[in-house]
């Protein structure tokens, strides 16, 4: 029952994918501006690599060899100086689609409402993406992010012999420190619904019934933009979550691609990715988080009154 295991149970999550979802473009566009790289050069580069590396019998990830083309970036000095600290700060420059800090004020302020605040619900925010971490954590909604999941690089990395109780040192990227693809982003969507981001002593593999899971996966909404979701999606509509995917508003093909995944029984539904008040996809997050608020809170009270005994009552005309 609600409550009753490791967890209260009493948090909302949406989980969002980033580029495309929640801005308009590829994170790393304020990157390849900062340096003056062509972005269409870049990207063309990356999708042209699994073929090259395949010709020497080399299998590369998709999702993810754009992380090593950085690198190579950064070796041969057409990304200078590239440290964390950098991806941060250029973070800031992040484009976001209309409307996503308020939509976020929006959401918070339902479970804030007196009937919600009286149960402790919380509403928690997490990125789960293939894009670059540090750049996330730099964006301006960075402080309203619980979570991010996301590719990372090491800057000097620990060489043969080195005193490992020190302190790494600082430079330029050199190294990938851990990566997302679109496959291994649904580890996220565990991690999240069993606890391990807040619970240290919990591993995504220990054993934990649904019923003691810090957010079961029926409170939560993940919110995407196509097909490289599929594989999430489909852990959240599996295990009972919602799923909703977004279009951006003038696009007639990314249109026709979320019309599909709805009626291929991926999504619960769509919209496009404007998240102003008053929109379709503003309206439909702002329903899902208040029934999930809602049915926490009739789930605790129908626990509640199932542990509780109530008072023997006098019948009808009796006397004593």
């Amino acid at each position: 029952m609600p409550g009753k295991g490791l967890f209260l149970q009493n948090v909302v999550a949406v989980i969002w994918d980033f580029d495309r979802t929640l801005s308009p473009h590829y994170m790393q566009r304020p990157l390849f501006e900062e340096y003056g790289i062509d972005e269409g050069r870049f990207w063309a580069e990356v999708n042209a690599l699994p073929a090259y590396y395949e010709r020497a019998g080399i299998h590369v990830q998709r999702d993810t060899c754009y992380l090593g083309h950085l690198l190579s970036y950064v070796r041969y000095g057409r990304l200078p100086g590239l440290t964390n600290s950098k991806l941060r700060a250029l973070g800031r420059s992040i484009e976001f689609f209309p409307g996503v800090p308020g939509l976020f004020d929006r959401l918070d302020g339902i479970v804030s409402e007196e009937a919600f605040r009286r149960g402790d619900l919380r509403l928690e925010h997490y990125v789960v993406s293939t894009g670059l971490a540090e750049m996330i954590r730099g964006s301006s909604i960075a402080d309203r992010i619980s979570g991010v999941w996301a590719s990372e690089f090491i800057e000097e990395p620990a060489g043969p012999e080195t005193d490992l109780r020190g302190t790494p040192g600082n430079g330029p990227i050199s190294q990938i420190a851990g990566f997302l693809d679109n496959t291994t982003k649904t580890r996220a969507l565990f991690e999240i619904n069993k606890g391990v981001n807040v619970e240290a002593s919990i591993t995504v593999n220990d054993m934990i019934p649904e019923e003691e899971r810090r957010v079961p996966f029926r409170n939560m909404i993940y919110v995407a933009d196509g097909p490289s979701d599929i594989p999430s999606f489909s852990v959240m509509r599996k295990h009972g979550g919602l799923t909703y995917a977004v279009y951006a508003p003038d696009s007639p093909d990314q249109f026709a691609q979320v019309v599909r995944l709805q009626e291929n029984g991926r999504v619960d539904a769509y919209g496009p990715a404007d998240f102003q008040e008053g929109t379709e996809t503003d309206m439909w997050l702002q329903l899902q988080v208040r029934r999930i608020s809602q049915r926490i809170m009739a789930d605790r009270k129908r626990a509640l009154e199932s542990r509780v005994g109530k008072e023997p009552s006098h019948l009808d005309g009796g006397d004593e």
